[in-house]
């Protein structure tokens, strides 16, 4: 420790300093303001003297005295001030703060018709620095009991009225803070918070412009409703898309250009902005998406990198056109590659939210800190920039690589790419986990890669220890990319062709997360298709028919499509059929026949009628549907049915019950003839659809012996 710090350390131990400092408790207002100018000097850049003052529990006593009616301002001011420093201190610190009432004090003095300009700016300071912790009472702000009328609309009308840019700043990250939920982004939306933040973007102090575009992204994330309101708001004779657009010009610092992105990005995400080529709406593909692309680039700091790369990464998530623009747009792909070469300085675990919270000590405190103290916030705070990079390259990447092979193909070329997402699937930051994964989940969907890049570097092996030991989220990714790897054509499908992948996944189809059932029964599908007699069985007698009944039975058609694409797989090889059939064919039949109730959309009737079709050309299954009246008179329904797609699916079965060259034919054929369906397939040869017309005559073909 230098000379100073170590000083400072003695500062507060003394105690002869204690007794000044006791001096707070003095009812003489000069003693307890120098004691209390003391201690503000001394608490300043020190977490440690922090903590000293928290213990000996004068923070109490300091809000007390900002109560205190007859205290005279400068005391107020200084209480305040010792107030905003400490909760710059570590969370814990917040933590005392907070549970002490310190908020409740700070709203009362701020409301407080008689407080001065001055000490209204250096509460909102420390309520600012509160609300960056994740202990800070967020709902008292939008409380309408608590106060007489809700606090936050008295900040915005303070905003709106006053001209003092550091209140309007400290407000705007207050509210930005305080934004974290639906209910939140509709209360300042009907407050007016929109047209207060478009002002507020109009002014000519940066630091008040800053703050309001983050309360506009707060607004505006993934919120249709307060998106349309900021849409067609204006300030100044331009609306708020215009004025983002301006704020996005080269002129403006990175900072300024990216938080206006990042607002026009959210908007156009909730379907304020259309944003495609083909629209009149050209700010997102000319000038936002070219705007993050630029941000990413070597010149910019790495913080505006990493977070530029992740509104890049949702910008083009689902859009396709973007997609494509972007892959080819200013060398983004190499530029995002340059991501992973960050180094940080040195290797320690970081809380994240004790770097935010010393970044803000930072900030105001840096004169009074040790050289030491501050090589250490800057190396930590690196750190923590090192892997934002390394996340969000691979969520850009992701994105990116969605839909495009031409564009997956360039990103699988980048140099040691595959090595970094392999890295990644064991990073210990579960961020980076998950944002390896989505790449190579987005990488999976090509034919190419599933057959080379990913065979070579061993995917599966990383991939199958995740999907027995993973959260949720990781989990839906990893289920979702083994749904790839599973499909016949990847070679990474033998090496999940075993007990433990089948029996996983089986336990993912009853798990209450939609996306994790939908995954778990999709990724049986596709084992199931042209497998081995042994793992059918496996599937089978892991799943259990009742369950895939509850799987029939889902709210999600998607999944109950995808069940019924798993016995279709389950029974094809006339040798299976005939074995599982001998087996579980009740249980089947019975799931299949309550797939071909009306209630059901067509998708699902004509995959259960392929699922017929399928035992129909069983030796011994066939008998079956044949003994089953009730499936025998839906299937004759399906061939007169107006839906084309139902009729073809229904006759290809009766083709299959009456082939001719197969054992007791004659009797099916009779039985059939008897029901109508010869006559049902002559009036299909009726039919303009060259398809059905086909399979009608080909199943009449086979009644050559019944004239």
């Amino acid at each position: 420790m230098d000379t100073v710090g170590y000083l400072k350390e003695l500062c507060l131990t003394s105690e002869q300093n204690w007794r000044l400092i006791d001096s707070v408790y003095s009812s003489d207002q000069e003693k307890c303001l120098k004691a209390i100018m003391f201690m503000k000097n001394n608490v300043i850049g020190s977490n440690k003297q922090k903590e000293n003052v928290i213990e000996r529990g004068i923070v109490p006593r300091l809000l007390q005295l900002i109560l205190d009616e007859t205290v005279k301002e400068p005391l107020c001011y200084e209480c305040i001030a010792i107030i905003c420093s400490l909760s710059k201190g570590t969370p814990e610190h917040l933590r005392v703060i907070i549970n002490v009432g310190t908020v409740p004090v700070l709203i009362t003095k701020i409301t407080d018709p008689h407080s001065s300009s001055k000490l209204v700016e250096i509460s909102l300071r420390a309520l600012r620095s509160i609300y960056t912790s994740s202990f800070a009472p967020i709902d008292l702000i939008y409380d309408s009991k608590a106060f007489e009328v809700p606090f936050v609309t008295f900040l915005l009308e303070l905003a709106s009225s006053t001209h003092i840019w550091a209140i309007q700043e400290c407000i705007a990250n207050i509210l930005a803070n305080s934004c974290q939920t639906t209910e939140h982004q509709t209360a300042l939306c009907g407050y007016g918070a929109i047209q207060m933040v478009a002002n507020l973007m109009l002014s000519p102090a940066y630091k008040v412009k800053i703050p309001a575009l983050e309360l506009l992204a707060a607004i505006c994330h993934q919120n249709e409703d307060a998106s349309e309101v900021a849409v067609t708001t204006v300030a100044n004779g331009k609306d708020i898309p215009q004025i983002l657009t301006e704020l996005m010009n080269q002129e403006n610092t990175p900072t300024m250009q990216f938080n206006a992105a990042k607002c026009m990005t959210y908007m156009h995400r909730a379907g304020a902005i259309v944003g495609n080529i083909n629209s009149e709406d050209h700010e997102i593909v000319y000038k936002t998406l070219p705007t993050l692309v630029r941000m990413c680039e070597k010149d910019k700091e790495p913080c505006i990198r990493a977070a530029s790369a992740h509104i890049l990464a949702y910008l083009t998530e689902v859009d396709t056109e973007l997609q494509r623009t972007a892959a080819i747009c200013n060398h983004i792909i190499p530029t995002l590659a340059d991501f992973f070469k960050y180094q940080s300085p040195c290797q320690v675990t970081v809380n994240k939210s004790t770097i935010q919270s010393n970044a803000a000590s930072l900030q105001d405190d840096a004169s009074s800190m040790s050289d030491s103290e501050t090589n250490l916030k800057e190396e930590e705070i690196k750190l923590t920039i090192g892997q934002e990079m390394k996340e969000a390259a691979l969520k850009a990447f992701a994105s990116l690589a969605a839909n495009e092979e031409d564009t997956r193909k360039k990103i699988i070329e980048t140099d040691m790419l595959m090595e970094h997402i392999i890295n990644g699937l064991s990073d210990p930051n579960v961020k980076i986990r998950l944002a390896a994964l989505r790449c190579l989940h987005s990488l999976s969907r090509s034919v190419q890669q599933l057959r080379t890049t990913f065979q070579d570097h061993h995917v599966w092996i990383p991939l199958k220890s995740l999907l027995n030991n993973a959260t949720d989220d990781v989990l839906i990714v990893v289920s979702s990319t083994l749904c790839n790897l599973l499909l016949e054509f990847s070679p990474s499908k033998e090496h999940f062709l075993d007990r433990n992948a089948v029996e996983r996944l089986c336990s993912l189809t009853q798990r209450e997360e939609k996306a994790l059932r939908l995954n778990g029964v999709w990724a049986l599908m596709n084992m199931a298709f042209q497998a081995d007699q042994n793992i059918k069985n496996q599937i089978l007698s892991c799943l259990g028919t009742n369950q895939i009944f509850k799987l029939l039975s889902d709210s999600d058609s998607t999944i109950v499509m995808k069940t019924l694409g798993l016995i279709r797989n389950l029974l094809s090889t006339k040798y299976h059929i005939d074995q599982i059939m001998s087996t579980h064919g009740k249980q089947l039949m019975q799931a299949v026949n309550m797939a071909l109730d009306d209630e059901n959309v067509v998708e699902i009737k004509e995959q259960a009628l392929c699922i017929l079709a399928n035992i129909a050309s069983g030796n011994t299954s066939k008998e079956f549907i044949m003994s089953n009246e009730e499936v025998l008179k839906k299937l004759l329904n399906f061939m007169i049915n107006s839906n084309v797609k139902l009729q073809i699916a229904a006759v290809f079965c009766i083709s299959n019950l009456l082939w001719k060259e197969e054992d007791g034919a004659a009797k099916r054929q009779a039985k059939l003839k008897e029901m109508g369906v010869k006559s049902a397939l002559k009036q299909l040869l009726h039919t303009q659809d060259t398809a059905l017309f086909d399979k009608a005559k080909t199943a009449l073909d086979q009644f050559s012996n019944f004239p």
